[in-house]
C-alpha cells in the first residue's frame, strides 16, 4: 500500500460534485457494510482507501477484488476526503457502470419514481426495493442521482442489487403492458386490495411535495389508498413506498 498523495486526496474529493462524478464516471462508496459490497460485485475500483483496522480485518475481501490502486490513510485522512464525518474506516472510488436498458415486461413488479428529489428517500426507497425482492427501478429524469454520496449511503449497499434507469417516464409508462398503480388520498384502501402477484405490475412513488404528476396519473390503473389513522398530512416517500411492497408480498 502507498500514501495518500494532496492531488489524489484533491481528486476525491471533487468526486463529491456531481458535474465531477458525471465527467469521471465515477463515485463515492462509504462505510464499512457498503464497501464490502462493493468488493464482493463486479465493479471496478479505482482507488481504495482503507484503515489499518480495516485492513487487517478484511484481507481476504480486498485482496480478491478488481482494485487498481490501495491506500493505507488515518482516521483523519479517511475524514477529510469523505462526505460523512464519522467514516473512520473506508472510502472506494468506484467506475459507474452503463446504464442498462431495462423495459417493464408481463409478470414483472416495478417501481417507478416520478421526480423523487430527496437523496435520502430515493436510497431508501432502492434499500427497501431490494428487501422486497424488487429488482428494477425506472427514474425520471428529475429523479434525485444514483451516484449522489446521500443515495448510496442511503442504500446500505442494495444499489448493486437494484437496476434503476432514468427515462422520461410518460415514455415508458404508457407504452407498458403492465397495471399502473398510484398512492392516493381517495384511492382504494391498501389494506383490502388483493393484489394478483404473477400478473406483475409498477407502483408509481409521487414526489415529496406535489405526488403523482398530473402527465402520468392519466396512466394509472389501479389508485391506491394507505389508510390515515393520525393527523400527519403525509407519509414520507421511502415509508410509502415500503407499505405499498409489504401489502404486495402478503399474498406470497
Amino acid at each position: 500500500m502507498i500514501a495518500l498523495s494532496k492531488n489524489k486526496a484533491k481528486f476525491i474529493k471533487s468526486l463529491h460534485i456531481k458535474k465531477y462524478r458525471k465527467q469521471e464516471q465515477l463515485f463515492l462508496v462509504e462505510g464499512t457494510k457498503s464497501v464490502l459490497e462493493l468488493l464482493n460485485a463486479n465493479y471496478q475500483v479505482i482507488m481504495l482507501l482503507v484503515s489499518q483496522k480495516f485492513w487487517h480485518q478484511h484481507q481476504n475481501v480486498i485482496s480478491s477484488a478488481n482494485i487498481q490502486e490501495i491506500f493505507e490513510v488515518s482516521p483523519a485522512q479517511l475524514s477529510s476526503v469523505s462526505t460523512f464525518k464519522q467514516n473512520q474506516d473506508v472510502l472506494a472510488v468506484a467506475k459507474m457502470p452503463d446504464q442498462k436498458k431495462i423495459k417493464p415486461a408481463a409478470g414483472e413488479w416495478w417501481l417507478a419514481l416520478d421526480n423523487i428529489q430527496d437523496p435520502g428517500n430515493l436510497g431508501t426507497i432502492i434499500r427497501t426495493a431490494d428487501w422486497y425482492g424488487i429488482t428494477n427501478i425506472i427514474a425520471s429524469m428529475e429523479t434525485a442521482e444514483l451516484y449522489n454520496p446521500k443515495v448510496i449511503h442511503a442504500t446500505m449497499g442494495s444499489f448493486i442489487r437494484v437496476n434503476i434507469a432514468y427515462y422520461e417516464l410518460n415514455e415508458v409508462i404508457k407504452s407498458t403492458p403492465l397495471n399502473v398503480f398510484g398512492a392516493y388520498l381517495d384511492g382504494v384502501n391498501i389494506h383490502t386490495y388483493e393484489f394478483d402477484e404473477a400478473s406483475g405490475g409498477i407502483f408509481l412513488v409521487g414526489n415529496e411535495a406535489k405526488g403523482i404528476s398530473a402527465d402520468l396519473e392519466q396512466f394509472v390503473s389501479v389508485k391506491l389508498s394507505i389508510p390515515r389513522f393520525g393527523q400527519a398530512e403525509s407519509l414520507n416517500a421511502g415509508i410509502a413506498t415500503a407499505v405499498i411492497l409489504d401489502n404486495l408480498r402478503k399474498y406470497s
